[in-house]
């Protein structure tokens, strides 16, 4: 079993691309266990106090989601973004991360990490592994 972190933008993809990511993980790693960090459901928690109407429905349900997996309690130093907590945590435990966050892939890609992504609004695909 493959485990590997969703970055919160990862959960979106369900919703507006109608792919089951839990499914496509298994079928992309053989059987994959989804984590989730606790700082990272601290900040979709956080930007769903802010969000209103459809972005409200939309990160709920992401939200819901997101609480199906694993939950892996990280502490977030002050310096750090939600990313970094990320890539802290990938790099100690040299697993994949799955996000749609180019940014983010590219520093993961430095550190030598796999990353899973959305290409072409239809497939998961891994880079790296």
């Amino acid at each position: 079993m493959v485990k590997v972190i969703l970055d919160s933008n990862f959960f979106f993809i369900p919703f507006r691309f109608r792919i089951d990511i839990f499914e496509e993980l298994n079928i992309l790693l053989g059987k994959a266990e989804p984590i989730v960090l606790s700082t990272t459901l601290d900040e979709m928690r956080k930007i769903l106090r802010r969000s209103r109407g459809k972005k409200f429905m939309e990160f709920s349900a992401a939200l819901k989601l997101a609480e199906k997996c694993e939950i892996l309690r990280v502490e977030k130093e002050t310096s750090e973004e939600y990313d970094d907590v990320i890539l802290r945590v990938a790099k100690h435990l040299r697993i994949p991360v799955a996000t749609n966050d180019a940014e983010l892939r590219k520093k993961l890609r430095k550190l030598g990490l796999p990353t899973i992504y959305l290409r072409e609004k239809s497939k998961l695909v891994i880079e790296g592994y």
